[in-house]
């Protein structure tokens, strides 16, 4: 019985020993760490990849253009080739590292290469490899995309966490911007109606300063429009992806350069697509609450004032939801999603509608209400402070 303890113990242990063994190990110093990645395209066919890696041993500081070049903590890397995958094999030939994918922050795509080549294309690699998390943020930049890493960063430790805090916070406080990382790419691409949203950058003249504001439309995978930061912002409360932002409109007095401003802290909208034979016609309510922040010529003394106030904002935003529904039909762009909405509730009739969707999108009819409730005026009174001498 001794014996076949012994024996027992010898053999765990023996198995103890072969599985702290690492086959497949990997040192850090094997390594370089993507944090952004820019795609643009050659005269030959190619793509133009310009990889960002972080550098741990950076970090030091100078005042001269020298010093912080010298205390980087990134460094660019660019490579050619007709495939993604074979352009990332070629940057081990420039340094002793293999590329890890897995810190990634953004992918800045050059809008004219999204206009020639469906994005399924480029995005096809970070779809199929391990390393490369849904929540990369895809964006779309105006001109050529590696130009925007070469750019400082301002507060953060590297351009590719400075692009995703710029984007993130972008559409969160002013509603200027869209939140897009490759998992919500990829729904988009895939939905009925086809219509992707990426969050659009641009470049300063001088090339020393970015700006996220407005949106790229994607439609079968190809950049086809872009719409204005104004149009964005009801495009988010139409869509219900609105968090914080503001409503400019104008006063009352005939003078249109003189207008006040509206904090908006929720803003929900019903989209509800109704079907009569062969017509459709699309109701939306909308109804967004707020308080004041900004006044030079109302006053919200008596009920009837809030009153008049809340439907002057009312009036405003519905005049831009009309002008947004305007544009996206004339382009023939289902970017609101009535289609998605169609398809999930009646996928039969999608079946018979779905060929010429985008006609059928041109002429339906839409009617918007919306509903404003002000909660408060802020610390002070309801009057602008310029009559602060009015008693």
């Amino acid at each position: 019985m001794m014996m076949r303890t012994i024996k027992s113990m010898t053999i765990m242990l023996l198995c103890l020993f072969l599985v702290t063994g690492c086959w497949d190990k990997a040192e850090l110093l094997e390594f370089a760490y993507v944090q952004a990645v820019a795609f643009d395209k050659t005269d030959n066919g190619k793509l133009k990849l310009t990889t960002l890696f972080y550098k741990p041993t950076g970090g030091g500081s100078g005042g001269s253009e020298e010093g912080k070049q010298a205390g980087s903590r990134s460094f660019t890397i660019q490579t050619e080739a007709y495939t993604v995958f074979e352009a990332i094999r070629d940057i081990s030939i420039h340094f002793g590292r293999k590329a890890k994918w897995d810190h990634m922050r953004v992918i800045l795509i050059n809008e004219q290469v999204i206009k020639q080549r469906d994005i399924g294309d480029i995005m096809d690699f970070f779809a199929r490899d391990h390393e490369p998390r849904g929540t990369t943020l895809v964006l779309a930049t105006k001109g050529e995309a590696a130009n925007y890493l070469k750019v400082q960063p301002l507060i953060e430790s590297t351009l590719g966490e400075q692009l995703r805090s710029m984007e993130i916070t972008a559409t969160r406080y002013s509603a200027k911007s869209i939140h897009t990382n490759f998992l919500d790419l990829s729904i988009q691409l895939n939905s009925a109606v086809g219509i992707a949203l990426l969050p659009y950058v641009q470049l300063s003249k001088n090339s020393k300063e970015l700006s996220a504001s407005g949106i790229s439309i994607l439609k079968r995978g190809k950049h086809v429009s872009t719409l204005s930061p104004t149009k964005i912002q009801r495009l988010l409360m139409l869509t219900n992806q609105y968090a914080e932002g503001s409503i400019e409109f104008p006063c009352d007095n005939g003078n249109e350069n003189v207008k006040e401003a509206l904090e908006v802290v929720s803003a929900k909208t019903k989209v509800v697509p109704i079907i009569q034979g062969d017509s459709l016609t699309v109701k939306l309510n909308t109804r967004i609450i707020g308080t004041v922040s900004e006044m030079h010529c109302s006053t919200i003394v008596k009920k009837e004032d809030e009153a008049a106030y809340e439907e002057r904002i009312k009036k405003t935003v519905e005049q831009e939801f009309r002008d947004l529904i305007a544009e996206l039909q004339t382009k023939r762009l289902d970017a609101i999603g009535i289609g998605n909405k169609i398809f999930a509730k009646n996928p039969t009739l999608w079946k018979k509608w779905e060929d010429n969707w985008d006609k059928r999108f041109a002429l339906a009819h839409f009617e918007s209400h919306v509903e404003i409730q002000v909660l408060h005026t802020g610390l002070n009174v309801g009057k602008p402070y310029s009559k602060y001498k009015e008693r």
